[in-house]
């Protein structure tokens, strides 16, 4: 199978050059025109993707070479651009930066050349001039398999700076494909973790987005553009499948827990209580087992590809928000908590008894529930001194250290997504302390940076700092709804 749609990488030199405008408001743009934009973003960052979501109306798709391996960048991306006129991926960092200590692994160049694309460098601007040549120049001669197609040149000052600018870069060789004066108005707030996430921001945020897309449409040639992106090179190879990737990494058996190991606490669902199947088990008239994947403003982060593999595995996926919904979603087997901002709602949050008397039961009854980050925070007994759902005896707070960086891990124990001696790898991205940092059972043993252990394994339970992507490991997610079919 050959892949052929156009594309484009938007990267720079660093991080806060103006990656995101560029990106969002350039698929924002070419949606605006007709075309059918596939988003895409380098690395494991969720909120971004958000925000291209938001500007193509299809769902943002990461691509990172450490979680995944560099092998399933190009399917991931086939599988998210099959159908569109167009792709555009956003970079992460700098064009060269890549995972701490190696090498290129995970760049934004290293996902350039895997996927054949062309690259857009933007370059903020706002206090240079002739310099920019040389800047330029060092992007461009680096790496020779890396091909910059163009440059944004963003934060641009007055007339006079972007003429100086345009005569300084005549002799790179690189077309200035667009020219982006300074303007408040496509700013977007950022916190303790970067951006604020769509979810939060509800109008203003398609508000930020249209700004950034009339900034991107007045100030850059799109048909140019439109032209790098169709010479980018063929791919060649079948687009990732959910199905077709369980059916090749079969998950070792599960053992069922036994009846006994727990008490009974049947979960009530709205109206009353929850229809049973045959077996006594929780799921739909047809048989499926019902997976809750929290959402809403407080849990934004998730891969489209964990429901894609869920639903591929034979679940239903339902959604479910915290903040709003007092029952769990009728049916409820098992729950999915990922990542987002329980710091920030930790009041409303704590408000939803009901909602959160209902997790504790499906976790006291040896149910799966498998929590992220924020997931982790939310199932601790308290979390800046408010109660939290009490499934786990350990308490978090706010921390003004950053925990930051690629991990390498191993599973400590069975549990309900892996057998003890599982490798995988993973992504941890917080302002938060939980303590004790892991339970009696740890989830994980980390090997990178320092070897130490994280997170919690309890019965049917498994919370965990660590953001994981499922695609490099697709019998987690026929291992949880195995065990959602048997607890």
């Amino acid at each position: 199978m050959v892949s052929s749609v156009p594309r484009l990488v938007i990267a720079a030199p660093s991080s806060g050059s103006g990656k995101t405008t560029v990106a969002t408001g350039l698929m924002a743009a070419l949606s605006a025109r007709g075309f059918a934009v596939s988003p895409h973003k380098v690395g494991p960052d969720y909120i971004d993707p958000g925000y291209h979501a938001l500007a193509t109306g299809r769902v943002g798709r990461n691509l990172d070479a450490y979680l995944c391996g560099p092998e399933l960048v190009a399917p991931l991306f086939a599988h998210g651009a099959d159908g569109c006129d167009i792709a555009v991926v956003e970079g992460v960092m700098g064009l060269y930066d890549g995972a701490a200590g190696e090498g290129e692994l995970a760049s934004t160049a290293q996902v350039a050349k895997l996927l054949r694309a062309p690259v857009v460098l933007v370059v903020d601007a706002s206090s240079q001039s002739r310099s920019v040549a040389a800047l330029v120049h060092g992007f461009v001669s680096w790496d020779p398999e890396v091909r910059v197609g163009g440059v944004i040149l963003n934060k641009v000052a007055s007339d006079r700076h972007e003429e100086l600018l345009r005569e300084a870069l005549d002799s790179v060789g690189v077309p200035v494909m667009g020219v982006l004066r300074r303007t408040a108005q496509v700013a977007t707030p950022s916190r303790h973790l970067g951006l604020v996430p769509v979810a939060e921001r509800g109008a203003v945020a398609v508000e930020a987005v249209s700004a950034m897309a009339a900034q991107v449409a007045g100030g850059c040639d799109l048909s140019a553009l439109v032209a790098l992106a169709r010479s980018a090179g063929a791919l060649h190879g079948a687009g990732w499948d959910a199905g077709e990737a369980l059916v090749s990494s079969p998950p070792p058996p599960l053992p069922v827990p036994s009846p006994g190991a727990l008490p009974p606490d049947p979960l009530v669902g709205p109206g009353g209580p929850r229809p049973q199947t045959p077996d006594g088990l929780g799921g739909t008239p047809d048989g499926l087992p019902v997976v809750a994947v929290a959402r809403g403003a407080a849990f934004t982060f998730s891969y489209a590809e964990h429901a894609e593999l869920l639903t591929a595995a034979g679940a239903e996926v339902v959604t479910f928000d915290p903040l709003r919904d007092e029952e769990l979603p009728e049916g409820t087997s098992g729950v999915v908590i990922g990542g987002g901002f329980p710091e920030v709602y930790a009041s409303e949050l704590s408000a939803n008894e009901a909602l959160r008397k209902r997790i504790a039961e499906l976790a006291a009854r040896g149910a799966p529930v498998a929590a992220e980050c924020a997931g982790l925070l939310y199932l601790c007994r308290e979390l800046d001194g408010m109660p939290m759902c009490g499934v786990l005896d350990a308490s978090a707070r706010m921390s003004e250290r950053l925990t930051l960086g690629y991990r390498d891990a191993v599973a400590v124990g069975d549990s309900v997504l892996a057998p003890a001696g599982t490798r995988m790898r993973g992504h941890e991205f917080h302002r938060t302390v939980v303590e004790p940092g892991a339970g009696s059972s740890p989830a994980w043993g980390l090997r990178t940076p320092e070897r130490r252990v994280e997170g919690f394994v309890e019965g049917g339970v498994h919370a965990s700092y660590l953001h994981t992507h499922w695609a490099s490991a697709p019998g987690v997610a026929r291992r949880f709804v195995e065990r959602c079919r048997t607890s």
